[in-house]
């Protein structure tokens, strides 16, 4: 780096020659790859290059939440279960736990984060760690030192040790004045939440690490995510997975979302699989940093009618929130994904009548099964 080659010129010059004619005592300057922070002098490293391992060593921050467990059983099933540690700032549930790695990681605490980095030879760092669109505005304070603040520290160790990191993104990236049907990757964004705006503030800043310091960065915007095995966090797009867990326990959902709010839709499986196959991607195949996938994109009424022909009881009712409502206006309708699956081959398995059947099954034989229990 330029800076760093001159500053050391000068502190070599300096300790040769002091002008007062006295010892000079100077830190010694180190350039460490291109990270971007100043690093202590007397830091040990003991990190392992991509190429000197079989397979890459993964960390996962947020590991606790919807994607993070489903992606790490999927990386470990790949590339083996000591290669994946999961880690979040809770205290995991026993499945978790001795499923493999995990391990107590604040993305606020920089020196703890790096540390982990360093002592597990970390070559892949997924960073799902975020506070969701409805609980931010509910506690901007908390998001914006979550989204952002650990998004700093989140590049800077990427940066430093030459990490191939993946920041998810997603339609809360995307304002009232963007393109609503069909977004295309780049156009007008503005998001109108703190969550909307640290996802832009992810994708510009990955983007630029990219360029000045050469980070692997690597994002794809995700459409609402559908998953059986977790619960509903707090996100704008959850609707779509209480619908099934009200449908079985009581028969009765109640949508804080208009009938014909139409947003992008994914069941779970297809977010996973897209994520593993644009880490694994050729960095020559990759036109641009972010990208947007898509699968399906529905309305309320048109997922309940959908669940209704399994389960005809079904008692839907509508008790729209405003801030719910309000943020969903803003949101695309229909992602355009044309470039993920041109670039490196994103392709969907699930529709709309796969994703009912596939979570109607899982969650049935869940009830029957703790019945049984």
């Amino acid at each position: 780096m330029p800076v760093v080659r001159t500053l050391t010129r000068v502190a070599k010059q300096m300790t040769l020659s002091p002008a007062c004619g006295c010892q000079v005592s100077v830190m010694p300057i180190r350039s460490i790859g291109f990270s971007p922070r100043q690093v202590p002098s007397d830091a040990s490293f003991h990190s392992v290059s991509f190429s000197e391992t079989d397979h890459p060593r993964v960390l996962i921050t947020g590991g606790l939440g919807q994607l993070g467990v489903g992606l790490a059983k999927l990386l470990r099933k790949r590339y083996g279960k000591n290669n994946v540690i999961l880690s979040d700032i809770r205290k995991p549930p026993d499945s978790v736990f001795y499923s493999g790695p995990f391990i107590y990681s604040d993305i606020l605490d920089y020196k703890n984060l790096r540390e982990i980095v360093v002592n597990n030879r970390i070559t892949w760092l997924i960073h799902y760690s975020a506070l969701l669109s409805a609980v931010g505005e509910a506690n901007v304070p908390l998001a914006r030192a979550v989204n952002i603040t650990g998004l700093h520290n989140i590049l800077d160790i990427a940066a430093e040790h030459g990490l191939r990191l993946f920041v998810p993104s997603t339609i809360g990236a995307f304002g009232p004045t963007s393109p609503r049907n069909p977004t295309p990757d780049l156009c007008v964004q503005r998001p109108r939440t703190i969550y909307g705006v640290s996802k832009v503030h992810a994708e510009l800043m990955g983007e630029y690490y990219h360029y000045r310091y050469g980070l692997d960065f690597r994002c794809l915007r995700y459409p609402g995510i559908i998953s059986a095995d977790s619960q509903p966090g707090g996100g704008t797009t959850d609707y779509a997975v209480q619908i099934f867990h009200d449908a079985i326990k009581t028969g009765r959902f109640t949508c804080n979302l208009k009938p014909d709010t139409r947003l992008p839709m994914m069941y779970i499986d297809d977010c996973l699989k897209a994520t593993l196959e644009v880490m694994e991607a050729p960095a020559s195949s990759l036109t641009m940093r972010t990208y947007n996938i898509n699968a399906m994109s529905f309305t309320p009424e048109e997922l309940a009618q959908e669940v209704q022909k399994h389960m005809t009881e079904l008692e839907v009712v509508y008790d729209v929130d405003a801030i719910r409502q309000a943020i969903a206006d803003s949101w695309p309708m229909n992602f355009d994904d044309s470039n993920a699956r041109k670039d490196w081959g994103w392709k969907h398995d699930f529709d709309m009548a796969e994703l009912v059947t596939t979570m109607l099954n899982y969650l049935n034989s869940e009830r029957l099964a703790f019945q049984a229990n």
